[in-house]
């Protein structure tokens, strides 16, 4: 079986797009529309690799990724994250360092950086 990746991301373009890609390398893809579904999904399930768009509804990324840390699962907890953002400007590598997070992706997602990055963690 594949290794699972969760896509945390509310614009079905940008999800149906980066699902593809993900699944030509054989991954597993499941995916959450916004916050809760995300930690509702995450408790529900073990992933190798979040995907996490930091503007999604609910609950922000940010927020979502303090959660996860702080989950009592240790597996769950040690999960990379990898954030996907439009406006990282508005965060430095220390913010999503703080909250746990192992990469950043700017958006438009350079798609062969994704699976590097990918392939680096979970390969």
């Amino acid at each position: 079986m594949g290794k699972k990746i969760l896509i945390a991301e509310d614009s079905s373009v940008i999800l149906n797009l980066t699902k593809k890609i993900l699944e030509q390398q054989s991954f597993e893809i499941s995916s959450a529309k916004d916050g809760e579904e995300l930690m509702n999904t995450i408790e529900a399930e073990s992933f190798d690799l979040l995907l996490l768009d930091i503007n999604i509804p609910k609950k922000d990324g940010m927020q979502c990724a303090r959660e996860i840390r702080a989950l009592s699962d240790e597996d769950k907890a040690k999960m990379p994250i990898f954030a996907i953002t439009g406006n990282a400007m508005n965060y430095t590598v220390d913010d999503f360092a703080s909250v746990g997070i192992n990469e950043y992706l700017q958006k438009p997602v350079n798609f062969d950086e994704l699976v590097e990055l990918t392939a680096k963690y979970i390969g």
